[in-house]
């Protein structure tokens, strides 16, 4: 369903061409708090992320602080929505991305974010589409992140070769946000569905070699065992 689209409030019409008028005649009390605001929303914002490794729900306050004194805090919107899914709380979470994202929508992070929550929604269709429009901004920083998680929502969807092109693309971002272990894992693991066992043979070994002894490396090391000699 389309959403209108809200309309303004008169009394807040007139509020800001009252400021707009003032700044040009010289200022007038009352109409700096604004910058004001912003200046206490980036404090609490990081005291938010300061706090946010030992004392989660503090650092949600503060999140929700920051929010508040200035809604177009797109970062304070992504910190709530983070920890919102640490808790399990996906529909929830989904609402403050997508708040980070009406504010900017280039926020890559949100985007990846957002896709990520959407998967464990079971929403692989819509998971897909936000992972894309990540991944439409050139000057995302962390592209192979959104890569990776594009690349294990086509797999999800039987989508092999896709998944196997996301993966590849990821590869060859450097430096790497993804442990290269565990991005050469889900490759060998699409090489392997799609019949390219000599090509899933070759990142399997190297998963065991980046990571012996370890999750990923123990995970490989079953897979080829499955792998015709």
């Amino acid at each position: 369903m389309t959403q209108m689209a809200p309309v303004a409030s008169p009394v807040r019409v007139r509020v800001h061409l009252l400021c707009v008028v003032a700044l040009m005649a010289g200022g007038l009390p009352g109409c700096a708090t604004s910058e004001e605001s912003v200046q206490r929303s980036k404090g609490y914002y990081q005291e938010g992320v300061a706090s946010l490794e030992h004392d989660q729900q503090k650092s949600f306050v503060s999140f929700q602080k920051a929010a508040k004194l200035n809604p177009d805090n797109k970062e304070a919107r992504y910190g709530l929505g983070h920890i919102l899914t640490l808790q399990g709380k996906f529909s929830q979470a989904e609402e403050e991305f997508r708040a980070a994202i009406d504010i900017d929508g280039t926020y890559s992070e949100a985007h990846t974010y957002l896709g990520q929550v959407l998967g464990q929604q079971g929403r692989w269709g819509d998971a897909i589409a936000s992972f894309r429009q990540a991944l439409a901004n050139p000057l995302y920083s962390t592209p192979d992140l959104a890569r990776f998680h594009l690349g294990r929502a086509l797999a999800h969807e039987g989508n092999y070769q896709g998944a196997m092109e996301a993966f590849e693309d990821a590869l060859v971002v450097s430096p790497p946000n993804v442990p290269p272990a565990l991005l050469h894992l889900a490759l060998g693991q699409v090489y392997y569905k799609l019949g390219f066992e000599q090509r899933a043979r070759d990142s399997l070994t190297k998963v065991m070699a980046l990571d012996k002894g370890g999750e990923y490396g123990s995970a490989a090391k079953d897979m080829l065992t499955r792998l015709k000699p």
